[in-house]
């Protein structure tokens, strides 16, 4: 294998594990509703899961007792026997199991496999046995319920889950759990997700006062408050600056374009599933604008271009619409309306490995400047079976993606096959400050849009020729960029975006006077500054002041008055003690600059 070649989860020794307990779970559940029925089970990225239909709804004393169960079936030391059977065997075994008998019969049509998914020829049907459980299985497993740890495993909460995510089937409970190869790797984890959820987005956004969703809007539509709509704004201000100074023209779109634009672009053909219904407008159909592409291909085709003009890189903060069905919907992570940084690059063949290696410094150095330092990149080549243009046409691009991949010295990993049908493509995905991994930046080839708009150029040679198409989003969708912003930093904004910097707590009403005037010349050098003056105590300011994550909090007494100071404090509860106004606006500027 490649060293760049991902290695399957499905051939790692933890997908063995947490499938096998997955398999133990589901008879500890069985065992206390002997009429129960139970469905798929499968491993998934750090645990797994199993759907049940119980008589009734569990509850945490259930999971406790289930886990107790399960480590007295792990003791037993149960071997994990596959069986093959005919469709007629498999639906005797499962006779009063339905829906193991619905998904007998996708298996023996060739539809579906045990986990609803569609399946290109018929496979063998397999069941897998330990102690008194059977179930329909694929595997893989350990050879003995004894390989799984019992105290490196926990189940951790219950949600519910319609059957193959129909929400017109029937509502299953669905039981989380996890497992690990030692008790210091579950308990890292479990660290990892109590430190997850104080750092949801969500509860952030509420308790910070960033944003809201309003079902009187709709779901999945951000309303921007203030103090978050000032963070992004500097974010955008920031990228904006970067792309000028990176030869880049900024171009704006409309949020509408007809039916035979999406059309032309290949979008109804492809892609209508992901879009809202059409507005009729004077007899002809409009559709909101699920992408930037075609608008900035109709601005490259609206004169005759040179080889001298290219490259051209068009960029728009462009928001698109896109249909997310409600229960996928997530925070800023998952919404039906986003603004992208959106650009694209139009060049000639011999410029791209250049242009390629421009897009890759420029991703990585713009998200260093929000803190990120730790990149995995994955770089997706041709579908054998679905790709536009020429084998050969792949190989150039393809190649020049990897080799900018090496230049940079990015890790990254090769995705064999996964390329969507018109170009090969890098993702990055950057690490946050609890190790996960968030995929922001795509730089992606098209084979597709020039052929479909019949862009060209006058070349050198005075002939028209086909310029290659670059798709790039750096942040990718600002609403995504944010969510992630928010969990890595956990709202402790470093100083630069911070939507507010820097906050006056006067100890009485005779200090006003001071702080009102040492408070504008902070706004006067540049600074977000807000004054509480609201009659409660000291401390109970400076706690406010806390959970409101503001990084300076100045505290103006008697003494500051007299001599010229202010008192500061850092919301790590750091006492900087008192220092001269002009010493503290020397220190926060160079903060700022810094970006630190």
């Amino acid at each position: 294998m490649d060293k760049h070649s991902r290695i399957p989860y499905e051939e790692t020794d933890l997908y063995r594990i947490r499938h096998s307990s997955a398999h133990v779970m589901a008879q500890a559940v069985l065992e206390m509703f002997p009429d129960g029925k139970y469905t798929i089970g499968p491993p998934i990225e750090d645990g797994f899961y199993y759907d049940f239909d119980l008589p009734r709804s569990l509850n945490p004393d259930d999971l406790e007792l289930i886990e107790k169960r399960m480590r007295e079936i792990i003791s037993g030391n149960f071997n994990f026997e596959k069986k093959v059977l005919s469709a007629d065997e498999a639906r005797e075994t499962f006779s009063d199991q339905p829906y193991k008998i619905e998904l007998i019969e996708g298996l023996d049509q060739g539809g579906y496999d045990e986990y609803g998914e569609p399946l290109d020829e018929v496979p063998e049907i397999s069941i897998y046995k330990h102690d008194t459980f059977v179930d329909l299985c694929r595997g893989p497993h350990v050879q003995n319920t004894g390989q799984i740890n019992p105290d490196a495993l926990k189940l951790l909460n219950v949600a519910g889950a319609y059957w193959r995510g129909d929400e017109n089937n029937t509502m299953l409970q669905r039981i989380y759990g996890t497992a690990w190869n030692n008790t210091s790797e579950l308990e890292e984890y479990l660290w990892k997700l109590e430190e997850a959820r104080k750092r949801d987005h969500r509860r952030l956004g509420r308790e910070l006062d960033l944003f809201s969703i309003s079902e009187e809007v709709g779901s999945g539509l951000i309303l921007w408050h203030p103090k978050g709509g000032m963070v992004r704004k500097i974010v955008e201000d920031y990228c904006r600056d970067e792309h000028e100074k990176g030869g880049y023209d900024f171009v704006y779109s409309p949020h509408i374009g007809k039916a035979h634009l999406w059309e032309t672009s290949g979008h109804l053909d492809w892609y209508q599933e992901n879009m809202y219904a059409p507005l009729d407008i004077e007899g002809q159909e409009y559709y909101l604008k699920p992408m930037n592409c075609p608008f900035h291909v109709q601005i490259f085709g609206s004169r005759l271009r040179s080889y001298r003009d290219l490259p051209l890189r068009y960029v728009e903060w462009g928001t698109v619409y896109r249909y997310e069905r409600s229960g996928v919907l997530h925070g800023l992570l998952r919404v039906r309306g986003f603004t992208q940084d959106d650009a694209h690059l139009f060049c000639r063949p011999d410029q791209m490995p250049e242009e390629i290696d421009r897009v890759l410094e420029f991703s990585l150095n713009l998200l260093r400047a929000f803190g990120f330092e730790e990149f995995q990149a994955y770089l997706s080549t041709r579908n054998p079976q679905k790709f536009a243009g020429e084998p050969e046409e792949w190989e150039a691009p393809t190649e020049a993606l990897r080799m900018s991949l090496e230049r940079l010295q990015v890790p990254y990993q090769v995705d064999e096959g996964e390329a969507t049908f018109y170009g090969p493509k890098i993702d990055i995905k950057v690490m946050d400050a609890l190790g996960r991994e968030w995929q922001l930046s795509t730089i992606q080839f098209d084979f597709t849009l020039p052929e479909r708009f019949n862009l060209t150029y006058i070349g050198e040679d005075g002939q028209e020729h086909r310029p290659y198409m670059i798709h790039r989003a750096l942040l990718g969708s600002m609403e995504r960029f944010m969510g992630v912003l928010i969990e890595h930093f956990g709202g402790a904004f470093p100083v630069w975006l911070a939507p507010v910097q820097v906050v006056f707590i006067p100890i009485a009403d005779r200090h006003l006077e001071y702080v009102n005037s040492v408070a504008a010349r902070l706004k006067e050098a540049g600074m977000r500054v807000e004054v509480d003056d609201r009659k409660e105590r000291m401390n109970a300011k400076i706690r406010d002041a806390q959970m409101q994550k503001i990084p300076y909090m100045l505290i103006v007494g008697d003494r500051e008055v007299e001599n010229g100071a202010v008192s500061v404090r850092l919301r790590t509860e750091e006492n900087l003690g008192a220092m001269p106004v002009d010493t503290f606006i020397d220190r926060a500027q160079e903060d700022i600059k810094n970006h630190k």
